[in-house]
């Protein structure tokens, strides 16, 4: 029986006429990638990277939402503050216009005067 064996890779030839070095090879032999990782990415290091890659996902989505939620909320405190300030010119006109002199002098116009005597207290008789 014969024993398997691995075919020897067949170094593929420049077909433009260069040297053969692109900008990948280059960046490669300057990194000295194959020293660190081999011929390839070993399989164990593929689902820690990819769990790296997810949590980092994660933090970046997170960041941007709490962001986000910030610029919402600064932009409702304002609209607060300008409800509030409504509200309290709102109030202070309302307890100027049921003011008796306010009132007597809306109703001027219309002909009804302000009684200057207290009123009279009606005692039935048994």
């Amino acid at each position: 029986m014969k024993q398997n064996t691995f075919r020897k890779k067949v170094k593929q030839g420049s077909t433009r006429g260069r040297s053969g070095k692109n900008i990948f090879t280059l960046i490669e032999e300057k990194l000295n990638v194959k020293g660190i990782l081999g011929d390839g990415i070993p399989v164990k290091f593929v689902p820690p990277f990819l769990y790296v890659a997810l949590v980092a996902l994660i933090y970046i989505w997170s960041n941007h939402r709490a962001e986000n939620l910030i610029r919402k909320i600064e932009v409702v405190q304002r609209e607060v503050e300008d409800l509030r300030a409504d509200v309290t010119t709102l109030e202070a006109e309302y307890m100027l216009s049921s003011k008796q002199s306010e009132v007597a002098r809306k109703i001027a116009p219309l002909g009804i005067v302000e009684i200057s005597e207290p009123p009279v207290k009606v005692k039935a008789k048994k």
